[in-house]
């Protein structure tokens, strides 16, 4: 059995006890993350720090802590980006690194412009496709399309059937 740091609050044993399946699903996407969001899930994930122990390490308040491992878990579990994933073959590599970019790392659509040396205007059209190509790949399986520009595509598609 792991041990446990002897100042957890029993709270927060209790919680992690309670969630262990959630806390073992997040381990599993720790290696989508890189730099200080990697390290700081790290701690709170696999290592059973508290908010309390990381934020005497990184010197901040343990509401600083907390509400940031709260936005990583959001990340982390936002299924557009394991969308992406899953699709990887139907996206290029630039479509990939944007989705990373604006749903993992939670980047503003400026941000990615400024490090790809584009516009925001590309970027926004680059996200739009993505949605657009997942709608698509990922349609539900009863029949009925979420997406109007599917249902466009699978028009065009019978159109170019008939000629």
């Amino acid at each position: 059995m792991k041990k446990t740091h002897e100042n957890i609050s029993e709270g927060t044993r209790d919680f992690k006890g309670r969630h262990r399946d959630r806390m073992e699903a997040l381990g599993g996407r720790l290696n989508l993350l890189s730099g200080a969001d990697k390290v700081l899930m790290t701690m709170y994930v696999q290592n059973g720090n508290s908010f309390r122990q990381i934020a005497c390490i990184r010197g901040v308040s343990e509401t600083s802590i907390a509400r940031r491992i709260r936005t990583i878990v959001q990340r982390l579990t936002n299924s557009e980006y394991i969308r992406c994933v899953r699709n990887s073959d139907k996206l290029t590599v630039d479509q990939m690194g944007i989705a990373k970019d604006f749903f993992l790392m939670g980047q503003p659509m400026s941000k990615i412009a400024r490090t790809r040396g584009t516009s925001v205007y590309v970027i926004r059209r680059a996200l739009l496709d993505i949605r657009d190509l997942l709608t698509l790949y990922d349609a539900p399986h009863d029949g009925k399309e979420s997406h109007g520009s599917v249902q466009y595509f699978k028009k065009f598609q019978m159109a170019g059937d008939n000629h």
